[in-house]
């Protein structure tokens, strides 16, 4: 074995975007594409002389190539350790789970989350901090700089390392550690939840169904859900993750977890339903014949956290990202406790976590998770929901209509158009903020507007300042039209428009969500032109 040193030129667009940087499969596999980020990593970070360093992702297409790789330019760089997931393996919200548990000086996460997988799909990569969060904006630029001027890379030439079981291995003067993935997870769940409770309800009878959707939560929910809880053997469907996903979009949503949904809306559906993507970090819950909106999730686990051993003392407070609707706002002034409004992007999270400012929080794009870890965590989150059911023995149904009868329903839309031309999404955004000084006090509809703005944020622990994070219209009744550009697609842009309603009559608390937001639907329309724009009638995916 050797250290080497290789020249090399910057690729353009390496710029990490919400969640770390995510190319097609082929752009990743361009000869020095991956090394060059890498390095730009550790040359950001600094000395990295006998650190521990953990490394694992979702198992999508090329994950296994590239954990050697960055393996070998660990080595290059002095890491003591890295504690890497069996089989290149390790879901998000473990990563940040094994980076606390052993003050690791950080993690790389190599997953597209929800995006699709395989030869022809995308590939990402991530560096999450001591804290276990993923790096904030002060270091992912930093990154990006220095891939703009990157003329070398340096690299172990030494063996691929067996990653097939958990062993300890030697790779220059670097220990590799292989480790179970799901373990240290588990135990952490553990110190949460009533696993007592949750066995219980297993033994009662109590059926549920988990989609692991060919990805990376499969063995965690098999390990935990049929091995720990006692759950029949088949409550976890899709387990085995598939470096494809087994040609599915691993998107926890009603659309794209189709199979889950007509399951539940079966005659003979189990009791409870839930499903995790790509990495393991985002989650849906679905009841008998009943989806839940994640910002529903957030609101009705924050109302009921002390049943759950781990939040029995209490909330410090929540936090939502903006788009995310105001139903845990609800919760939280009725328990005197603040509700924080962050952009999207869950390193957003990690500042107002680390200071005891918050402890659940939550993004309406099927993510949610506490101060146990700095990323959502979507097995986590159907833990929760489980320890609720056996200690209330209510059904998901009956908790939300209870949540809905107390603080009001917050009818609540997402429409994507993705894949649009980036230009025209650009002017689409620009022609929107040239009109947000005019429409103040204007009437749309049945609606006026309150106030209309394009969002910043001012962090209040370290006094940062996030422009543009989305542009807003919202009515002197709460309603809101929330229009954002996303940066986790990898092709051309997606606009995402947000539509909230808040109804506080229970005679209106089962509408179809579509129809309560329709005349919203069409505000948007006649104020963005997205149709004009985008040259799409109807959005891509509805949720």
């Amino acid at each position: 074995m050797s250290l080497q040193t290789r020249t090399t030129l910057p690729f353009p667009g390496q710029r990490p975007g919400t969640s770390g940087l995510r190319k097609k499969v082929t752009i990743f596999q361009q000869p020095g594409y991956l090394e060059n980020f890498v390095q730009s990593v550790f040359d950001t970070l600094g000395d990295c002389t006998g650190q521990t360093l953990v490394l694992g992702g979702d198992g999508r297409y090329y994950n296994r190539v590239a954990v050697q790789t960055i393996l070998r330019m660990a080595a290059a760089h002095g890491y003591a350790r890295v504690l890497v997931g069996q089989g290149g393996i390790l879901s998000t919200p473990a990563v940040s789970c094994v980076i606390r548990k052993y003050a690791a000086m950080g993690g790389i996460v190599l997953s597209a989350s929800h995006n699709p997988g395989g030869a022809d799909g995308d590939f990402g990569i991530k560096y999450n901090i001591a804290n276990g969060g993923p790096a904030p904006e002060s270091v992912t630029e930093a990154v990006y700089q220095r891939t703009t001027t990157i003329s070398s890379y340096r690299i172990s030439d030494g063996e691929e390392i067996d990653l097939s079981t958990p062993a300890t291995h030697q790779l220059e003067q670097m220990v590799v550690q292989v480790i179970d993935p799901v373990a240290d997870y588990a135990e952490l769940m553990q110190q949460l939840f009533d696993f007592d409770a949750m066995r219980a309800l297993f033994a009662s009878g109590f059926r549920m169904c988990f989609d692991g959707m060919h990805a990376v939560s499969g063995p965690y929910a098999r390990a935990i859900l049929e091995g720990q809880l006692g759950a029949p053997e088949g409550t976890v469907i899709n387990a085995v993750p598939l470096e494809d996903f087994g040609g599915h979009h691993p998107d926890p949503n009603p659309v794209n977890a189709a199979q889950l949904i007509a399951i539940m809306a079966a005659d003979d559906a189990p009791d409870f339903g839930a499903a995790s993507d790509g990495d393991g970090d985002r989650n849906m819950i679905v009841g008998r014949r009943f989806e839940l909106t994640p910002s529903d999730s957030l609101a009705v686990l924050a109302a009921n956290a002390t049943l759950a051993p781990g939040y029995r003392q209490g909330l410090a407070g929540i936090a939502r990202s903006m788009p995310t609707s105001r139903a845990a706002d609800r919760v939280a002034a009725a328990l005197g406790i603040p509700c924080f409004e962050t952009p999207t992007g869950w390193k957003f999270f990690g500042n107002l976590l680390d200071a005891g400012k918050a402890t659940l929080c939550g993004e309406e794009s099927y993510g949610t998770g506490s101060s146990h870890i700095r990323e959502k965590d979507g097995l986590w989150a159907v833990l929760f929901w489980l320890n609720l059911l056996a200690v209330t023995g209510k059904t998901v149904r009956q908790l939300v209509d209870e949540h809905w009868a107390r603080f009001g329903r917050n009818y609540y839309s997402r429409h994507d158009y993705e894949a649009i031309d980036a230009r025209a999404a650009n002017e689409l955004m620009a022609s929107l903020r040239i009109k947000l000084p005019a429409l103040a006090g204007r009437d749309l509809g049945n609606y006026v507007v309150d106030y209309a703005d394009d969002f910043a944020y001012t962090d209040p622990v370290d006094a940062s300042v996030s422009k543009e994070q989305g542009i807003r219209i919202v009515m002197t009744d709460g309603s809101r039209i929330v229009f954002r550009l996303s940066g986790t697609g990898t092709e051309g842009a997606t606009l995402r428009v947000y539509l909230e309603r808040y109804e506080a009559d229970p005679t209106y608390h089962h509408l179809l969500t579509q129809q309560a937001l329709a005349a919203l639907i069409l505000i948007a329309e006649q104020v963005a032109g997205i149709s004009g724009w985008t040259g799409r009638a109807r959005p891509s995916v509805i949720t």
